[in-house]
């Protein structure tokens, strides 16, 4: 009898404990058994702050990747990181806050014919001019630059010639992407000028800066970059030839479209992802002309810039012109409603189409960057549309975390020319220290 006793009290103890395992597992939000499992191969490490890759289609192997801070490196073909930067636009630069910050060097394409004529664009925060607007923050760049010739892993600091800059109001939402399409064409992405809601200085009363065709702010961008050191349109930009509407304009209504990337199969329809408000984030696939909502709807919802925590009951289904507002392939909230899936900020990323994890061709692979901002806790997610234009989606589990967060802030994807992603991200919010770290994303072990 006391033997059973004691058996039935171990029994009762294991079965609290289990069931204690299992309650803060769910309170957590980690699953026991994640649909998807990933592993993570390290690249390099020792970066500040990498929120960008590039891969030059040269022959030589190389991945470039793009520090906030200022600098570009390179991870030669052997994974050894080089410690000469390729280059260093720091002394050009705004003076970053180490706290966090938006701003910095934040994109870099190497032109499609890279590997005879060795020109490349990068994008970044130049300081405010005295002939700017009272209280404007600063300028985004995009600027042109050529390799040196004497060496290939070094870039010539003195063949920089600007294409174009912007006034940006405040400090926040830049974007930044650069990426060439498959039609050969530039395109770039900025964000809505900074702040909140798309209002206040140097935000378009009532419309805001997405809504206004008039400005570049809240837009993807396409040029023609076919003349070293110029910026053409593109006859084929949907308001080519306008007298109001700013030609370069390829998309609109868009509030922080941090990273885009086009799908190396298929269609190669665009992904772009746009960070939200205050309570949904997106991502869209885009098409030329079109108006993707903001600051009329924040992801599916109506919103209202006057109360962002609270969407209104209706609102306009169309733009200033009559044109519909497109709908986003993926929405999620910064709360948990009905789903796992959370966070506060997207981070876009590419569509996989690599050979290492055949059971993932075909899905979109991203992230959120983190669900706080004290403590580093960003997330890989996966979508994978399961009838035309409904997609479902995924947190991926992390192989060797108990948990499917990763402990650090997520700040980027890549992507190399066979297909394989990376995953760029950093252990401090902000731009300072050392703990910025590339991954290869692997199959599980």
């Amino acid at each position: 009898m006391k033997k059973s006793n004691k058996n039935q009290n171990s029994f009762v103890r294991s079965g609290i404990l289990l069931f204690s395992i299992i309650s803060a597992l769910v309170l957590s939000g980690c699953p026991l058994k994640p649909d998807i499992m990933l592993g993570l191969s390290l690249l390099a490490k020792g970066f500040t702050h990498p929120v960008g890759m590039a891969v030059p289609d040269d022959g030589t192997g190389r991945i470039f990747i793009v520090d906030q801070i200022g600098k570009i490196s390179v991870i030669d073909a052997a994974g050894n990181l080089l410690s000469q930067p390729f280059l260093d636009v720091i002394g050009k630069m705004v003076t970053l806050d180490s706290g966090y910050d938006e701003r910095g060097l934040l994109g870099m394409a190497f032109h499609p014919q890279y590997s005879t004529n060795k020109r490349f664009f990068v994008f970044y925060n130049v300081p405010r001019q005295p002939e700017d607007p009272d209280g404007f923050d600063s300028r985004v760049r995009l600027s042109e630059f050529l390799a040196s010739e004497s060496d290939p892993n070094i870039a010539d600091a003195a063949s920089e010639k600007v294409l174009l800059e912007v006034n940006k109001p405040q400090a926040n939402h830049n974007g930044g992407q650069l990426a060439f399409g498959p039609d050969g064409y530039l395109y770039v992405g900025i964000g809505d000028g900074g702040g909140a809601n798309d209002t206040g200085l140097g935000h378009t009363e009532d419309i805001g800066n997405g809504q206004d065709l008039t400005k570049l702010l809240g837009k993807i961008l396409r040029y023609d970059v076919s003349t070293p050191g110029v910026l053409q349109i593109p006859d084929s930009n949907p308001f080519a030839g306008g007298s109001v509407a700013q030609p370069a304009i390829y998309a609109y209504g868009f509030r922080n479209p941090w990273r885009f990337s086009f799908d190396a199969g298929g269609a190669h329809q665009l992904f772009c992802a746009d960070v939200g408000q205050n309570l949904y984030e997106e991502v869209d696939i885009v098409t030329a002309g079109e108006n993707y909502g903001w600051n009329i709807r924040e992801g599916l919802s109506c919103f209202d810039p006057q109360n962002p925590n609270r969407p209104p009951d209706s609102c306009p289904d169309i733009g200033g012109s009559g044109e519909p507002l497109i709908d986003p392939i993926i929405e999620y909230s910064h709360q948990r409603r009905g789903t796992s899936i959370t966070g506060k900020a997207v981070v876009g990323g590419f569509v996989y189409r690599g050979s290492a994890m055949p059971e993932l061709q075909g899905a979109y692979i991203f992230g959120d960057w983190s669900s706080s901002f004290i403590n580093a806790n960003g997330s890989i997610l996966v979508a994978t549309e399961i009838i035309a234009e409904t997609w479902q989606v995924s947190e991926a589990g992390i192989a060797g975390c108990l948990r499917r967060k990763l402990n650090r802030y997520v700040l980027g994807f890549g992507q190399d020319l066979q297909g394989e992603l990376y995953i760029l991200t950093a252990r401090r919010s902000g731009p300072s220290g050392d703990t910025g770290e590339v991954f290869k994303i692997i199959p599980a072990q």
